[in-house]
């Protein structure tokens, strides 16, 4: 393992948050649910936030390098060998559970988004669609994971929190950093905090999650969603956390 793969493994003093370690404090402490008062202003903030650390990834049209994957016929152990990589030991510690904060979309509309705000390209490793512009429950494997680069999907403070200080639900951009680099980002299609998300989606997911955790050894205790992590919303109120959690957990 790296150094850089070790120090993640480390606990942050600021948040009290350990990726990969058996700390569950993180998520008793920052599940809080409330609609984001403007979805653009905070697409916005979250990719001005993340730039930092994505300066140095390539930037690549997802339209070309996404993999689409019907679940139907595919095991969760084929979703997820990257298609142009192999994996580095120790890189990959964490799993971290988002939402588009948008009704419909797939890894294009995405990659627009996340390009336009500035980042390099499609910020999440894996898009599972809820059948509005992407099949319900088919998966997009991004250009990050078959590549195996780091993400752009977990959100350090905002410059109003580095004013005040950081806080037990602000992750320092150094902090944002290293979960990007060594967290698998999971993005639903859909908003959380507006309507449930699929049947198929909730089955995909764990189906990828639990092949990851397999593949990796991520215990479940690291695997996040990102309202664990940063002061966000996602992937929402109506997120079936107490199932999902059930269900990666089981033998």
């Amino acid at each position: 393992m790296t150094a850089s793969a070790t120090n993640i493994l480390q606990r942050n003093t600021a948040t009290g948050a350990t990726v990969g370690g058996k700390s569950c404090e993180i998520k008793t402490v920052r599940r809080r649910f409330t609609v984001w008062a403007s979805f653009v202003g905070g697409m916005t903030a979250f990719a001005g936030i993340l730039l930092i650390g994505d300066s140095g990834a390539p930037a690549v049209d997802a339209a070309i390098s996404a993999t689409v994957v019907d679940p139907a016929p595919t095991s969760g152990a084929s979703l997820i060998l990257p298609r142009d990589a192999q994996p580095i030991a120790g890189q990959w510690q964490a799993i971290v559970i988002h939402h588009s904060a948008t009704p419909a979309g797939d890894s294009i509309t995405l990659n627009r988004q996340h390009t336009a705000s500035g980042l390099s390209g499609l910020g999440y490793h894996f898009v599972i669609g809820n059948g509005q512009g992407l099949g319900d429950g088919l998966v997009e494997v991004g250009y990050r994971w078959n590549r195996q680069l780091a993400g752009a999907h977990v959100a350090a403070a905002s410059a109003a929190d580095l004013r005040k200080g950081i806080d037990r639900t602000s992750l320092s951009t150094a902090d944002a950093d290293q979960y990007n680099r060594h967290s698998i980002g999971i993005c639903l299609i859909g908003n959380g905090n507006r309507r449930e998300f699929t049947d198929r989606q909730i089955h995909e997911l764990v189906t990828i999650v639990r092949a990851l955790q397999a593949q990796f050894g991520i215990p479940s205790s690291a695997v996040y969603l990102h309202s664990d992590l940063s002061k966000v919303e996602s992937p929402g109120k109506f997120f079936p956390t107490a199932e999902f959690e059930a269900q990666i957990r089981r033998p």
